[in-house]
């Protein structure tokens, strides 16, 4: 355990930035779940609905150093794609 002022308040420090990051991630999967149930249910307005918000949280994770950039495009990407697809379908 820290033993000095400084290490104990970095210690202090992260814990409350892995509580945050984990609700962030907790958050991040179940909009993309909920995007893909509807992919899944063959319903393209409602997913399209639900994409727009999935981008929102995917790109505010990002900007906060929860995920990587590109990790949050590419997935945001493949979302679009599916409900693309269910439309052509």
């Amino acid at each position: 355990m820290a033993n000095h002022k400084s290490a104990l308040k970095r210690h202090k420090q992260s814990e409350v930035r892995a509580a945050r990051n984990r609700a962030a991630k907790t958050r991040i999967r179940n909009v993309v779940k909920d995007v893909r149930a509807a992919i899944k249910a063959n319903d393209p307005e409602k997913a399209q609905q639900l994409l727009s918000v999935a981008a929102s949280t995917l790109g505010k994770a990002a900007g906060k150093g929860v995920l990587h950039k590109k990790n949050a495009a590419r997935k945001i990407s493949r979302l679009a794609k599916a409900i693309n697809a269910v439309k052509a379908a």
